[in-house]
């Protein structure tokens, strides 16, 4: 299996995953022109739109909830601002229609969703999204919790993280492949990758403990990196600066991560 889903330059789709390639994790990321519009029924799916740039109006209808509408939502030009994203959750059984007010790149992600779950569509207000640094020195890195796991949803998890040149990031290498709560978590990911300046590239390595799966690959601007299981560490040239939306989802919604043991001594340094 090919971990490494190449982007395109043109068209309605910058990138997608294959059906089928994860078995909870959906991920389509589009560009939009202003006036543009872009249908999403979400059936037994839950979805999280998250605004990357330019501004959408969202409406929104689900049969127990009825209809929302939300208008030009968006205020950030690149998602290497220091700002939050504009997001939008849909539970199961809700239809939406995105408007592009103006030029506006989107990301649908996809998980499981619970029809009888019982939680209306809404907005996921920039402002309270808690932002945090993690690591230390050419550890660093900056986060956005846009869907944790302290709000509401039924699978899904969606957060954004920002790499400055020449770090590392998601090391010393972790993984959560394992369904043996409260050590680890069973939990699919994929991460939508952006460079700046968008010329530039990230390293991205996946494995196991066993080596049965090792991929080590060079993810371009808007590439897609599929994480099945394993260790998934990156790291950014000098120059470059990294941005990733990672999408999560399993059969529980709880994140905890095991460190390679391998590793885990430069958490003391």
């Amino acid at each position: 299996m090919n971990l490494l889903v190449k982007s395109a330059a043109q068209g309605r789709e910058i990138v997608r995953l294959g059906a089928g390639a994860l078995e909870y994790v959906g991920f389509v990321a589009y560009r939009l022109s202003v006036g543009e519009r872009l249908p999403l029924e979400a059936a037994d799916k839950e979805l999280c739109l998250v605004i990357l740039s330019g501004r959408a109006s969202v409406s929104a209808t689900h049969p127990e909830h009825g209809n929302f509408e939300w208008q030009s939502l968006g205020d950030r030009q690149s998602v290497f601002e220091e700002k939050s994203p504009h997001a939008v959750y849909l539970p199961a059984g809700s239809q939406a229609d995105v408007l592009a007010v103006s030029a506006l790149e989107i990301a649908v992600c996809a998980a499981p969703g619970n029809p009888a779950g019982g939680l209306p569509p809404r907005w996921l207000d920039p402002a309270t999204m808690k932002r945090s640094v993690r690591g230390k020195g050419a550890n660093t890195r900056y986060v956005c919790d846009i869907l944790p796991d302290t709000e509401a949803a039924h699978s899904l998890l969606v957060v954004e993280v920002r790499t400055p040149s020449g770090h590392s990031s998601s090391y010393p290498p972790h993984k959560h492949d394992r369904d043996d709560l409260p050590r680890e978590s069973f939990l699919e990911e994929t991460y939508y990758h952006r460079v700046q300046p968008s010329q530039g590239f990230v390293f991205q390595r996946v494995y196991t403990d066993d080596r049965s799966l090792d991929q080590a690959m060079a993810v371009e601007h808007n590439d897609l990196v599929t994480v099945p299981r394993g260790y998934h560490p990156v790291s950014v040239p000098y120059g470059y600066e990294s941005w990733y939306l990672n999408v999560m989802a399993g059969p529980k919604r709880a994140w905890q991560f095991h460190n390679d043991p391998q590793h885990a001594w430069l958490l003391d340094l």
